[in-house]
């Protein structure tokens, strides 16, 4: 499963997703991790959803990698 993460219903606590941190943007370089707190507020965020990581990295989702299903 891979998908997008502008909608924050599908991001949720122990998934597996790549991020673009703050620092890497201009790059687009990503940043994988498993999602601790999600900090975006609103549904849906057209950059992604803005997510802390178990490692402490904060960055906004551009993919969902995989579910702990």
């Amino acid at each position: 499963m891979s998908t997008n993460g502008q909608q924050r219903a599908s991001i949720r606590p122990g998934l597996l997703v790549d991020i673009v941190l703050k620092k890497d943007q201009a790059s687009g370089q990503t940043t994988r991790g498993v999602v601790k707190d999600i900090l975006t507020n609103s549904a849906n965020h057209p950059h992604g959803i803005k997510v802390r990581l178990q490692s402490g990295d904060v960055g906004r989702v551009k993919t969902i990698v995989a579910g702990n299903e």
